[in-house]
């Protein structure tokens, strides 16, 4: 399963996210999931581990063309220059030629620079810096205004989104443009998965919580990027395509969705990360 994007690239329907892995232990998880099947690994330049990622790309022995590379630029380089200088330090970093996706982390509308920002992200993939652009934890204001004021829409934007924190109206105005839905904390960092309407549906299926949540996802046409350092449930990630969700399963995970339901209050209409 794969999802085409609005310039035609394409992504699979699960990717691996990789905050906090850093170092020889981050490689080696990387490695590890990567030899399991994942082909996305989902990286930012404030992770600080865009160099364990390309080796682990180096590592893997896998062909670069199979795989997917992603990274973020942060708020502080939002300025066209900076943002440029960004990309291409970005890429220093990893030792790669190219990303395949790229997005600006957060709009930091307080700033006021994110179409700057998406100018430089233009710019970058006309240069061949990068394949696709997007954005990341985006609202639809900041990308009416993005398109407004450069005719390009963003080819994915990636937000908080898990069963306490659907997103539906940002999934609905992503869909209605065009744009990938990306799913991070898609487990809500271990939050949801004590939850007792999900277990129950868990336990009639013969899967556990997380494999729930994220076929939940794939059946919104969201695509999730789950982290785990440990092999067995990078296994278990994966292994969500040989069953299906019920209407009403899908209607009662929906309804666990709260207006506050951000894990940590970011909220990016007022939320500033540099």
């Amino acid at each position: 399963m794969h999802y085409t994007l609005n310039d035609g690239n394409v992504l699979p329907a699960v990717g691996f996210g990789t905050y906090k892995l850093n170092g020889t232990n981050g490689v080696r998880a990387m490695v590890g999931a990567l030899n399991l099947g994942y082909r996305l690994l989902d990286a930012a330049f404030n992770y600080e581990n865009e160099g364990a990622v390309g080796e682990a790309v180096r590592q893997s022995g896998i062909p670069r063309s199979q795989l997917i590379v992603a990274s973020k630029l942060p708020g502080r380089h939002h300025r066209y220059q900076e943002a440029i200088d960004t990309i291409e330090e970005s890429l220093y970093r990893a030792g790669l030629d190219y990303y395949d996706l790229y997005l600006i982390h957060w709009p930091n509308p307080k700033e006021g620079l994110y179409v700057e920002a998406w100018q430089a992200l233009i710019q970058a993939q006309r240069f061949g810096l990068i394949r696709s652009i997007g954005v990341s934890n985006f609202l639809p204001e900041h990308i009416d205004r993005l398109i407004k004021e450069t005719g390009v829409t963003p080819a994915v934007n990636q937000v908080e989104l898990h069963p306490y924190f659907n997103q539906q109206t940002q999934r609905e105005y992503d869909d209605a443009h065009n744009i990938q839905t990306v799913a991070w904390s898609p487990l809500g960092r271990g939050a949801v998965l004590k939850e007792p309407v999900i277990k129950q549906i868990a336990a009639e299926h013969g899967k556990n919580v997380g494999q729930v949540i994220l076929r939940w996802d794939l059946q919104h046409r969201v695509l999730p990027i789950p982290k785990s350092a440990h092999l067995s449930r990078q296994r278990t990630n994966l292994d969500i395509f040989d069953f299906s969700l019920t209407k009403d399963e899908m209607t009662a995970i929906d309804q666990l969705s709260k207006p506050d339901g951000r894990l940590r209050d970011q909220d990016p209409a007022v939320y500033q990360e540099f």
